[in-house]
């Protein structure tokens, strides 16, 4: 899955879910019934799960161009600099 395939994902299950809640609720009211709202909403939960998880191909509309090994060779790896803070101490 690529980056915009995470995003797209990440709103749809935003999206999913908000209305498997709103759904759930109103009917819940309707019916005055607590296990009727809940079973709802986890319904719309699972169909969130099987919408949003796989990696379906429209999740895979921008793939990534990885870097050719010969190419990464040509390119020095960036070094670590470590900064070390010495703490002043304050004696009164």
């Amino acid at each position: 899955m690529d980056w915009q395939g995470q995003k797209l994902a990440e709103q749809l299950m935003q999206i999913l879910l908000l209305i498997a809640a709103v759904v759930s609720f109103v009917v819940g009211y309707a019916t005055a019934s607590f296990r009727t709202m809940m079973l709802i909403y986890a319904g719309g939960v699972v169909l969130t799960t099987l919408i949003t998880i796989p990696n379906w191909p429209c999740f895979n509309r921008h793939p990534l161009k990885w870097l050719d090994p010969s190419e990464a060779e040509k390119h020095p790896k960036p070094q670590v600099v470590v900064v070390s803070s010495k703490k002043k101490s304050s004696k009164k």
